[in-house]
């Protein structure tokens, strides 16, 4: 303890401690009914990976048939149990309800689903003979596992697992390797490393499945007797499968390593640099770098740093992501930086050819290549909005190329889709589960163009929804596109103001819980929230951009005009009277 010095304030963290593990506890001899609830709900929270101890808690037939992995339901204040009525006048047991509010369910196949409900389940115990006599054990223990908020935090960590983005317009051998992130759940203390590696061959979770496809054959499963996956002294896993995987290419197994190459990669424990793939037999199939899956699967499209926004004129201007912030901004070249039409705001391809405008009364929609001469020309589409808040949204470019953005016209309010930016390519794409009355303000598409975020107002309030983008054959060459079971995103978020991607399943998201101040905060498209601290606070915040790349500055739009915050440090001004700050996309 220090004898000597000031006081110093620091930051009290809510984050439950990752380091310290859990050890359940067996039931003790001759104890009520009270205490083997207790102790059977205090067992679901321990690190035991077969919850062998939790076992220990029901009777032999209930703990054979209990399946723990079926669901795990998370409580913001963790399960409070309480003895109820017996069942029956005939009934010598005893029921407890276990009740809570939930905030959570994690399914069988490890996806999270925000839920905000009154959670009620059901403990019945009984006597049963022992060697120490009669002890009472629970006979019908609750579906899965439930437990609270900060015992699941401690507990799991949220991975990426990684799947390719269908293409209805191409074979699958010949489809664009665009990844696309389905994050799951895996319990980090109980090797986390083969629990991915089993998540990604069993395939996508339930929602985003339709619009990814995975390499692995069907029914391709860890050899049998493979119980543990461990890389050797040069981070080589070697990965043994059963026999549906014998017959594969060697195109097609190369994919199926670099899905689990990039899935292990965004797990924190991991140290693997290469796949090796074997068949049943024990021969190689194939083997794949960090290298070669990069160059199967890029994750990135082109360069992506350079930073984009409005000056005072309304003229498109840029920075290079990495330059100092004393650097002057630079105009474009093209009619977007001549100034030859007022912007309102501005998306930039992702190969930094074209830049799609919206005028500044919103009314107009331009797209026009960023080199010196080309001509800004007539106007993609035309908003008959009457006011200016309402009309065009910022738009937003899909790994594609295909342009997307929102009319707000309150008489005919709707998601547009130009393919590739084309105006005779535009598709009024329908939006499954969205409310009579709602209205979309603002669309920012995800790189890999199967799923898109979307800020909804309705009754008041703006949320953030995210919706998968299904694409299916029209039959006559084309495709029909349609957005579909939008689900909550940021739901402890009472209003959301502005939204960006900020990684393969991230996004920054600027908004206020009830009750409380903006903030501006990371979150997951599955509606989790990563722990930890919001990010630095801005005075009234309108518009956030992040890079896929999470190297480069955070950029916001706020009272103190564009400002950005790099890693590690303070918010940063860059342009006093700038306006729609985006990175490509």
């Amino acid at each position: 303890m220090p004898d000597s010095g000031g006081m110093q304030s620091v930051e009290a963290s809510q984050r439950p401690d990752s380091q310290v593990r859990v050890f359940a506890l067996p039931p003790r001899d001759n104890v009520g009914p009270g205490s083997i609830v207790d102790g059977f709900l205090d067992a679901l929270t321990s690190d035991d990976p077969s919850y062998a101890i939790a076992r220990k808690y029901l009777t032999p037939k209930a703990a054979k048939a209990w399946q723990p992995g079926q669901q795990t339901v998370v409580l913001a204040d963790g399960p409070n149990p309480r003895p109820t009525s017996r069942p029956d006048p005939g009934d010598e047991g005893h029921l407890y309800e276990v009740t809570g509010r939930q905030v959570a369910l994690v399914d069988k196949r490890q996806a999270y689903r925000p839920q905000d409900r009154t959670y009620r389940g059901n403990l019945h115990l009984t006597q049963v003979d022992t060697a120490k006599g009669k002890q009472w054990r629970i006979d019908s223990p609750p579906e899965g596992v439930v437990l609270g908020a900060s015992d699941f935090q401690r507990i799991y960590q949220s991975v990426n697992k990684y799947y390719y983005a269908d293409d209805p317009q191409a074979s699958a051998e010949d489809a664009p390797k665009r990844l696309v992130a389905d994050p799951v759940f895996v319990r980090q203390w109980t090797d986390p490393l083969t629990e991915t590696v089993r998540e990604v061959i069993k395939g996508p979770t339930s929602w985003l499945g339709p619009v990814v496809r995975s390499a692995f054959p069907s029914h391709t499963a860890l050899k049998s007797g493979v119980k543990t996956l461990t890389p050797d002294d040069a981070n080589k896993l070697t990965v043994p499968l059963n026999r549906s995987a014998d017959a594969a290419s060697p195109s097609r197994c190369k994919e199926m390593a670099a899905q689990l190459l990039f899935s292990l990669r965004d797990l924190s424990s991991s140290s693997v640099e290469e796949v090796e793939l074997e068949r049943s037999d024990g021969r190689l199939l194939c083997a794949l770098s960090e290298g070669g899956a990069q160059a199967l699967a890029p994750r990135t499209s082109g360069r992506l740093d350079d930073q984009y926004f409005l000056d005072a004129k309304g003229r498109l201007v840029r920075m290079p992501g990495k330059s100092s912030s004393d650097r002057e901004p630079e105009r474009v070249p093209g009619p977007l930086g001549e100034g030859e039409q007022v912007l309102r705001s501005v998306a930039v391809s992702r190969d930094q050819d074209r830049a799609a405008a919206v005028s500044n009364t919103g009314s107009d929609l331009y797209v026009t290549s960023m080199v010196s001469g080309a001509s800004l020309g007539d106007a993609v589409a035309h908003s008959r909005a009457k006011k200016e808040n309402d009309g065009f949204s910022t738009p937003s470019w899909d790994g594609r190329g295909d342009l997307w953005v929102a009319d707000r016209d309150p008489k005919n309010a709707r998601l547009l889709m130009y393919g590739q930016g084309m105006a005779d390519q535009e598709q009024v794409v329908p939006v499954d589960r969205l409310g009579d009355g709602a209205r979309i303000e603002a669309v920012k598409m995800s790189a890999d163009g199967a799923r898109i975020a979307l800020l909804v107002t309705e009754k008041g309030t703006t949320s953030l929804r995210i919706g998968r983008v299904e694409r299916r054959s029209d039959g006559d060459g084309g495709t029909d596109v349609s957005v579909t079971e939008l689900r909550a995103a940021a739901p402890q978020m009472e209003e959301v103001t502005a939204v960006s991607w900020a990684g393969s399943s991230r996004l920054v998201v600027v908004g206020r819980e009830a009750g409380g101040l903006q903030q501006i905060r990371y979150v997951q498209c599955d509606g989790s929230a990563p722990t930890g601290q919001a990010l630095p606070g801005l005075t009234r915040v309108s518009e956030i951009a992040a890079s896929e790349d999470d190297g480069l500055p955070l950029l916001a739009h706020s009272d103190d005009g564009v400002v950005r915050l790099p890693s590690g440090a303070a918010w940063q001004s860059v342009l006093k009277d700038g306006t729609a700050p985006v990175y490509p996309g």
